[in-house]
């Protein structure tokens, strides 16, 4: 089946040419880390990814796939050895092959399964196309649109992660180039669900104002259907690390909706536990065995992570992660914004 292109705009430097940033970062990591073995064939090369001052992850590669930096952001597509095919935009992990279906189902199937009966899906970034994949396994879903401001992100995401290429070609997938604050303005339908499967948010990103009171407040919610729920990516959620955005957003959405959950998993290529929240102004009520039973009635296939209980035990924080949420007084802003580690392309301009 064909893709229904609703409007392209053109890509901006869609071409391999490295900058002053993370590509080169990545370069020169693989040039200067070398994992000596007795047996010289056994020589690897190594990507190393920043998490923290005094803190570093590495990958192990069997080979680059892409590298290049597109007007937005820096941009790596790497063939690991332990997690499989990885994606990693301003030198951060956004996905890996391997491990990416626990905060893929982890993102999608919690709210949909939630809403009574949902039929139009609108998600902000995922241009790798692994959120589209999961919506689209929902047999009542009859639209989907994917608005992500980065064409290059798109095109390569759709050349080489094969498990997403049916995805990609299903007739139900919208598939929009632009700014999902700027798409969703100029929109006048509604929507069931709104994901917001965005970068994560670094000073200098492209995104990181999507996230913001403001526009959860005057731009997604008015853009909701009755019973409507929004679910976004929300950062680290670990004990060292969920005060960084993660407890921030959650509070941030607690001032726009009714009904706030947050929950996590632990997914083994972020190094960390990772967090969710999803809101609305309707209650969220489903027991296990309900959700058990809307699992098999509403799903294509089979769930590689989530069924009733693990979904409900994902919202069972530990004592530190729940100190946090509940006494957290930030709330999000362009004026007051919370940031992980690491820049973004604006940033280091």
């Amino acid at each position: 089946m064909g893709e229904a292109v609703e409007m392209i705009f053109p890509a901006s430097n869609n071409n391999d040419q490295l900058s002053n940033g993370v590509v080169d970062q990545i370069s020169n990591s693989i040039e200067e880390m070398r994992l000596e073995d007795q047996n010289d064939d056994n020589k690897c090369s190594w990507y190393e990814e920043e998490i923290d001052d005094y803190l570093k992850w590495s990958f192990a590669l069997n080979s680059i796939l892409h590298k290049g930096t597109s007007k937005y952001q820096d941009i790596a597509l790497l063939d690991t050895k332990h997690f499989g095919k990885v994606l990693v935009i301003d030198g951060k992990m956004q996905s890996a092959e391997n491990d990416e279906f626990i905060y893929h189902e982890c993102l999608i199937h919690p709210p949909l399964l939630h809403h009574p009966n949902p039929k139009t899906v609108f998600i902000m970034g995922g241009g790798e196309g692994s959120a589209a994949r999961e919506v689209l396994k929902h047999k009542n879903i009859e639209k989907v649109v994917m608005c992500d401001i980065d064409q290059e992100v798109v095109d390569f995401c759709r050349r080489y992660l094969t498990i997403n290429w049916e995805a990609f070609g299903d007739e139900k997938l919208h598939l929009v180039i632009n700014d999902a604050k700027a798409e969703l303005e100029r929109r006048e339908e509604k929507f069931d669900l709104i994901v917001g499967d965005l970068a994560d948010p670094v000073e200098g990103g492209p995104c990181y104002q999507l996230y913001t009171k403001s526009f959860y407040e005057y731009v997604l919610k008015p853009k909701l259907n009755p019973h409507g729920i929004f679910v976004t990516q929300a950062g680290p959620a670990g004990v060292l690390t969920h005060k960084e955005v993660f407890s921030s957003i959650y509070n941030t959405l607690k001032h726009v909706f009714k009904y706030v959950v947050a929950y996590t998993a632990h997914v083994p290529s972020f190094a960390d536990t990772w967090g969710w929240v999803m809101a609305s102004d309707e209650p969220f009520v489903l027991d296990a065995k309900q959700i058990d039973s809307r699992i098999e009635e509403r799903i294509n296939g089979e769930l590689l992570y989530l069924n009733g209980a693990s979904l409900l035990s994902c919202a069972t924080m530990n004592k530190s992660v729940y100190l946090s949420l509940l006494n957290e007084t930030h709330v999000y802003t362009e004026e007051d914004a919370r940031f992980i580690h690491g820049h973004g392309k604006a940033y280091k301009a």
